[in-house]
């Protein structure tokens, strides 16, 4: 069932040159090509925003909904939005931020000081200008949706997601820089805003827009910068003791060095200590985090016949072949993968002899998932486990880095110790960072200690898992930084949408459709996460899982458009079903599956829920009396889903799907008593 909302069209909708569906779908691709474009661009200067990516995703949020909120209360065009955005891209290049990694209880380790606005500053200041830029564009989605029935907006404004995904992907896979991000940006301004009256076209649209292209294209031809999937890399080549070196860094963080493997081992032990802590040579070797190529050079100078070097990220590795000065992916004896370590341990068939994790600190979360960073599921027991399950008899595994806190050198031996069934080698090569490397044989005979690791000390965390790979929380809370962050953030959306919005009375009859946004949320994050782990956490699997998730979408609306469904009641039932179903199915059972049965049983397990809920979300938003307002309290729903994704730092991913189930018994409750019947 359809019907038309009574939202007065503005006089300036009217006369738009395009029509209602092409504008809705450009309008759309843009509002989600613009969330992903401002995610990953203050992310590489906004260090801070690297560990808390979700945070410009809250902003998102909460402007999209707000620019529906607004549809009806005022019939100016949202000239606003490119001049925010300029000012934005303004202020993050002139104070751009390095991160303070001290604190304990967030999610990283390794120390550096700060560079730039303190982050009380610049993260309220990020939040604000995201809301407001996407603002704009989520106003001139809103505009389209009264001019159509229901669920026919609906439909194209997923259609025009899609293509935002598709567009922001490509340009992800060409490695294009931010300059033509901003070129798509100015380009989709210039043909949604109505251009009248002129003078007003040209100075909030046209300059503004002109003048971000402009900032970008600078940003872009800074000397050494390259622009991967994950990060914004800066190289420099340099003399070291008259040894030829080349500084790698990610995001404005020293991340690596491509060093000659003799002048690695010269000046730092950590680098030969799992050669030596081995009880034969060995000639097959998997380095897990490769980069630029320091570790395989070090593996083929210590007599490896063969090495699978394997890399996350594709221009750290195409970095490494042209200015690492021994050359090592040229050698014959060298195998790249560009793949997650996780995934290739649990794809592979093949076994080694050494088994290395070279320092795979990524310095940054997998977009879209709260607390889960690209390496987290390398660290967890189960993938101890895996890489066991890789070695030849007599084989060892290894792993080094800083580890900033002693108690995290005492969690991954311990971890180590669970996966292998015997104390490992602990050699803390350095106090001052807690410089460490510690090695496992595949026996206790495979391998050779300095002396005998005491265990773990008291107060140590248990290891980690697959449900919970936060290796670097220490206790099972949510640190005061991300609850202080999130309440504030509540607070600054409630004012905003009092400010914008007007009287909350508004979204009173759709709190329904409120709590829907909050569980499908929820349900997001965890079949994000739970994709990462079955098949890594590359940015090609985050892209296909988002395009998964509103393909799942688009279909419970064609179907709800096209036949005739259960009751919602019956409806909700199917929804907790599956819950349930997810609930019930181990990660275990799912990585023992081969790649394509694998793929097939995460699809079903992931996917019933969500095209269960979005039939829910159809059926009851096609009855709904005002079509802007009903959908932009569901995206504020999003948003406050956003905050209690980091209940999984208490409760876990798999805990999500309790919550979420929780809150769709609540949205069942407060659904209206007519809506039962559709």
């Amino acid at each position: 069932m359809t019907l038309q909302a009574q939202t007065p069209v503005s006089d300036g909708e009217r006369q738009h040159w395009l029509a209602v569906r092409p504008r809705l779908v450009l309008a759309s691709a843009f509002m989600l090509f613009l969330e992903l474009a401002l995610i990953r661009w203050t992310g590489s200067n906004i260090v801070h925003l690297s560990y808390f990516t979700n945070f410009v995703l809250l902003g998102s949020f909460l402007g999209i909904g707000l620019g529906f909120l607004r549809v009806g209360r005022s019939r100016r065009q949202p000239y606003y939005s490119p001049v925010v955005l300029l000012v934005l891209v303004a202020v993050v290049l002139a104070f751009p931020v390095t991160v303070d990694r001290n604190t304990e209880g967030v999610l990283y380790w390794t120390s550096l000081s700060t560079v730039g606005p303190p982050a009380w500053l610049i993260l309220p200041v990020i939040f604000i200008a995201a809301a407001a830029v996407l603002m704009g564009p989520a106003e001139l989605v809103g505009r389209c949706f009264p001019e159509l029935p229901r669920l026919e907006a609906y439909r194209y404004d997923l259609i025009g997601s899609l293509s935002g995904i598709a567009a922001f992907t490509a340009l992800s896979f060409l490695s294009a820089p931010p300059v033509f991000w901003g070129l798509v940006a100015a380009l989709c301004y210039g043909l949604l805003l109505v251009p009248r009256p002129r003078t007003l076209y040209v100075g909030l649209v046209t300059v503004p827009s002109l003048l971000v292209v402009g900032l970008l294209l600078s940003e872009t031809l800074t000397a050494g910068a390259l622009w991967s999937p994950y990060y914004k890399v800066t190289y420099k080549a340099m003399q070291m003791l008259g040894v030829p070196v080349t500084d790698i860094a990610v995001n404005g963080i020293p991340h690596q060095q491509a060093v000659p493997a003799y002048a690695r081992l010269q000046w730092e032990r950590q680098y030969g200590l799992p050669y030596e802590r081995t009880t034969r040579p060995p000639k097959d070797v998997l380095i897990v985090g490769a980069g630029s190529g320091t570790d395989v050079a070090i593996a083929l100078s210590k007599g490896a016949q063969h090495v699978d070097a394997v890399e996350i990220d594709p221009k750290l590795r195409e970095l490494g072949g042209s200015v690492h000065p021994d050359k090592p992916y040229s050698d014959p004896r060298v195998t790249t993968h560009i793949t997650d370590g996780r995934a290739f341990l649990e794809r592979s068939g093949d076994r080694y002899d050494l088994i290395l994790f070279a320092l795979p600190d990524s310095l940054t979360l997998v977009s879209g998932a709260s607390s889960l960073r690209l390496e987290s599921y390398l660290f967890t027991e189960e993938a101890m486990k895996a890489a066991r399950d890789h070695l030849r008899p007599g084989g060892t595994f290894s792993m080094y880095n800083y580890y900033r806190e002693s108690w995290l050198v005492d969690r991954l031996a311990s971890t180590m110790q669970a996966a292998f069934g015997h104390k490992p080698c602990v050699d803390v090569v350095s106090t001052a960072g807690q410089q460490a490397v510690i090695t496992a044989g595949l026996s206790a005979s495979a391998q050779r200690c300095a002396s005998e690791w005491p265990g773990a000390a008291a107060g140590t965390p248990a290891p980690a898992d697959d449900d919970r790979p936060f290796l670097y929380l220490k206790d099972r809370t949510i640190p005061p930084i991300y609850i202080i962050t999130l309440g504030l953030i509540l607070i600054v959306s409630l004012l905003a949408v009092r400010v914008v919005a007007g009287p909350y009375a508004r979204m009173r009859p759709y709190t329904d459709l409120f709590l829907l946004g909050v569980a499908f949320l929820l349900l997001e994050t965890k079949s994000v996460t739970g994709f990462a782990l079955l098949f890594g956490t590359t940015w090609v699997v985050n892209a296909i899982v988002f395009a998964g998730v509103l393909v799942a979408v688009l279909a419970a609306v064609e179907v709800t458009r096209r036949f005739r469904t259960p009751p919602l009641p019956v409806m909700y039932g199917v929804l907790l079903a599956g819950l349930l179903l997810a609930w019930l199915v181990p990660n275990a059972w799912l990585l023992s599956l081969p790649v394509p049965l694998r793929a097939v049983a995460a699809v079903t397990v992931a996917f019933l829920p969500i095209f269960a809920a979005n039939v829910v979300f159809a059926k009851r938003f096609s009855d709904t009396a005002d079509a802007t307002t009903s959908f932009g309290a569901n995206l504020l729903g999003a948003m406050v889903g956003g905050c209690l994704e980091y209940l999984a730092l208490v409760i876990g991913y798999k805990g999500l799907l309790i919550v979420a189930a929780l809150l769709y018994l609540g949205a069942l409750a407060f659904m209206p008593r007519k809506s039962a019947l559709v």
